[in-house]
């Protein structure tokens, strides 16, 4: 009988111990997180102003980031991360999801600007920076993804799309910039995606740019 007791009581002991650890973890991470918050959110606002000419503006970012967070992503694709005020976003994102974004870009002294930006903000760990063209690169990258963000060369949109479709899992979300100012390769995208059964494709107006949402339903 005494026995018995001291094994319950052992095991109680531990299950408390145990129950107290994990919570102590808890506390950690969600203090790390808050304290990750405060950090990028002071580190956008403090440089509103900054973001200009190839970066996307506040607002965009912010939309972009509730999608990522709001659906659970994981796995996201950047294609054209200028100075890197959407990757910022991004990666913000993907440090409440536990993902990580691969973000291109092609220039390298935007590139070298966005790395240090990131790095400033506190998010390199939740990002994998490519400094390439992402003609080829989208090719060549595996995935799956289950997010991509298209920013680069408009002309481009549609075969960008082209190529990450097969990579993209069925529930994600393809989404591009400027698509407001439909002219060019912007409209034969624009045509393309929103004829796809498989795709239902909204457009928010958040700010003069737009960007374009597009969901996949089903594989083709």
């Amino acid at each position: 009988m005494k026995t018995a007791i001291v094994v319950l009581t052992r095991i109680a002991f531990l299950s408390i111990l145990i129950l107290l650890m994990s919570i102590d973890a808890f506390s950690q991470q969600t203090k790390a997180q808050q304290d990750l918050d405060k950090k990028v959110n002071k580190y956008l606002n403090d440089r509103i102003e900054e973001w200009k000419n190839w970066n996307v503006p506040y607002q965009d970012g912010k939309v972009l980031y509730d999608i990522i967070v709001k659906h659970n992503y994981t796995s996201a694709l950047e294609i054209g991360m200028s100075t890197g005020h959407s990757t910022i976003w991004l990666a913000w994102a993907m440090s409440k999801t536990g993902g990580k974004v691969i973000s291109i870009e092609i220039d390298k002294d935007r590139y070298k600007t966005a790395v240090d930006n990131i790095k400033k903000a506190g998010l390199s760990d939740y990002v994998d920076t490519r400094l390439a063209d992402a003609h080829q690169l989208s090719k060549e990258l595996d995935g799956p993804f289950d997010f991509v963000f298209s920013d680069a060369d408009k002309g481009w949109y549609k075969q960008y799309f082209k190529d990450l479709d097969p990579k993209l899992k069925v529930g994600g979300c393809f989404t591009a910039h400027n698509v407001s100012n439909q002219y060019g390769g912007v409209v034969d995208f624009l045509k393309y995606i929103q004829r796809l059964s498989n795709y239902k494709t909204t457009i928010d107006k958040s700010s003069s740019s737009g960007i374009s949402i597009s969901y996949k339903t089903a594989e083709n």
